[in-house]
């Protein structure tokens, strides 16, 4: 499988390496280049838009956060968490979205999408606190309220 990669001026290595990495790591199918995330459920409950400058959509097709090397920010600024692992982490330490290849066997069919929404302009990225130390557990807020947040 061939994949074929556009590199802005803007794109930093890290950014590739992670996106590479995911790639590798996941057994779907990236001919679209979306990476599914599932809620503690197992139910596909936003994407990863990977030739979208890596911008996160709800299932329902609307734009909520994007990826700027491993910080997940919402449009509003917000930073809401780090994309690390295959698994979206708060900050708590604790995983309200994971990747299909997290737990695999866990996860449910993926229903179709919907079309996506225009994306809003980023505002100015508030700073990033501290990484906590990562538990295994999922967040006790759901995937897709944890993403809204950045709405």
């Amino acid at each position: 499988m061939t994949y074929i990669f556009r590199v802005s001026y803007k794109t930093n290595m890290k950014k590739i390496i992670l996106l590479l990495f995911s790639m590798l790591i996941t057994s779907a199918s990236f001919g679209d280049s979306e990476i599914s995330l599932f809620n503690s459920n197992g139910e596909a409950v936003a994407y990863i838009a990977v030739d979208d400058d890596l911008t996160i959509y709800l299932w329902s097709g609307d734009p909520v956060a994007y990826i700027d090397d491993e910080d997940v920010y919402g449009f509003n600024g917000k930073h809401l968490g780090w994309f690390s692992e295959s698994v979206i982490i708060d900050h708590n330490g604790e995983s309200p979205c994971v990747m299909k290849n997290r737990y695999p066997g866990y996860t449910n069919y993926e229903s179709y999408k919907s079309y996506k929404s225009y994306k809003p302009y980023k505002s100015y990225q508030e700073y990033a606190p501290y990484k906590p130390y990562t538990s295994n557990r999922f967040s006790s807020i759901p995937c897709s309220l944890f993403l809204a947040m950045g709405k």
